[in-house]
């Protein structure tokens, strides 16, 4: 069938947002996105055919799955044949093959027929399953159920980042690994210095941590190699501790990298108390209503790459699970979309400007400085101003809405926060080194 193209879509359930593993173009399809690590034992469907013609109408399906590239190449579905089905559906059609097992990849592609004819096999499309039973967790809960010095849980929430590190050693290089983590309230992850997941950011999704926790999966076989690792994460406290006062506890952090070799043979790296802690890091206070804190002077350079010197560390502590029943994270995690340039900076008094990103949106600032170490920028941000020019304030109620960089000094600085965003259109810059451009922001 000429010009028909069939764009396959892993629809994970009727209530969840279907994911978009592939496209085509023509009669051919290209892979976008696979999705890992899923815990739906019955998996929907989607497909959508693309045509120069009019009126294309479909009137049957194939759907093949096969627990290999080769197998299904060779259109042997060993986990699922649907066989030929007359029917127009092509959005969320379940699964109804064999019985899924934890860690399984289930290569799948689709044929169909319409009013028009018959269209090729659209390229492979791929999805793998999570760990389906709390069995297959060997990790344990690790983290620092302790304050330190001007940290509180009480009121307005004030808590540093936790950085969290291991290192072990690899015979070989494996030929598949998948890393299973949770990281609450927000997480970073890190293997041999190399930040996981493709612009990640404020992941896991948020949840009512007492009834359900995320976790998500990535495919790292490729960041790892023989010899000495180390993989790392940082912890923000998101809402799991946050919204001033309704505090679920310290942050947490549960992890599983699985490896496979080409021996057959395998290795588990997990989080538990041999792991090494640390809240004495550079993010100093992170929280959604009142922004992040950062202090250069306190960065940690190349903790989380081998090698790194945490002998004056603390040792991780094993630590209360949540309430909540750990599940796949069947939603896209979130990623820079769009990066915006600010229209216009003014100075509305000494040392202080006004900094306009030209729309309302929902994001955070990078910002670029140069000055003396310990001189400290503050963003402070609001969706409106004044008409004195200055930054309209009282719909936050409360909410400090407030950045803090202390530089390190020396030569020109450049950051953005990791755990916590703003509604805003405006931004107030003060103590800023020098005089701000529209150039040193983004």
């Amino acid at each position: 069938m000429k010009n028909v193209a069939i764009i396959c879509l892993l629809g994970l359930l009727t209530a969840c947002s279907p994911q978009l593993p592939t496209t085509v173009s023509h009669l051919r399809c290209e892979l976008l996105t696979h999705p890992l690590g899923i815990d739906c034992v019955a998996p929907r469907l989607s497909w959508e055919i693309q045509s120069e013609g009019r009126g294309v109408v479909q009137t049957s399906y194939r759907i093949i799955v096969a627990s290999s590239p080769e197998k299904l190449a060779a259109d042997e579905g060993d986990l699922w044949d649907s066989g030929e089905v007359r029917s127009d559906a092509s959005i969320l059609v379940p699964y109804a093959g064999k019985t899924l097992e934890s860690r399984s990849s289930c290569f799948w592609k689709v044929r169909v027929t319409t009013n028009k004819g018959k269209s090729e096999w659209s390229q492979p499309a791929l999805w793998t399953m999570g760990l389906l039973a709390p069995t297959d967790w060997q990790a344990k809960w690790t983290g620092l159920d302790k304050m330190s010095k001007d940290e509180t849980d009480k009121g307005n929430t004030r808590l540093s980042a936790r950085y969290l590190r291991k290192e072990f050693s690899l015979d070989k290089k494996p030929v598949k690994s998948a890393v299973y983590i949770s990281g609450l309230g927000l997480y970073k992850l890190y293997i041999n210095g190399k930040k996981i997941g493709d612009g990640q950011e404020l992941s896991p999704t948020p949840t009512n941590y007492l009834k359900v926790v995320k976790y998500n999966t990535f495919d790292v076989t490729s960041e790892l190699s023989e010899g000495v690792n180390a993989i790392a994460v940082t912890l923000g406290n998101g809402r799991f501790f946050n919204l001033r006062g309704d505090v679920y506890g310290f942050p947490k952090l549960i992890l599983q990298l699985e490896l496979e070799y080409a021996d057959g043979s395998k290795q588990t790296i997990v989080s538990d108390n041999s792991w090494k802690v640390t809240a004495n890091g550079p993010i100093r206070a992170n929280n959604e209503f009142d922004g992040e804190e950062y202090d250069a002077r306190m960065e940690l350079p190349a903790w989380n790459t081998a090698g790194y010197d945490d002998s004056k560390w603390l040792q991780a502590e094993l630590v209360e699970a949540p309430a909540g029943k750990l599940e796949a994270q069947l939603n896209r995690n979130i990623k820079v979309m769009d990066v915006l340039k600010p229209v216009a900076i003014k100075q509305v008094k000494a040392g202080t400007y006004i900094l306009d990103m030209g729309q309302n949106m929902v994001g955070w600032l990078s910002l670029k400085v140069k000055g003396k170490a310990g001189q400290t920028v503050k963003l402070r941000f609001a969706e409106a101003l004044k008409d004195d020019g200055t930054l309209y304030m009282d719909n936050l109620r409360g909410a400090r809405v407030t950045d803090l960089y202390t530089l390190k000094g020396g030569d020109v600085e450049q950051w953005e926060p990791s755990f916590i965003y703003h509604g805003f259109r405006y931004v107030e810059i003060t103590d800023y080194p020098g005089e701000p451009t529209v150039n040193d922001f983004e």
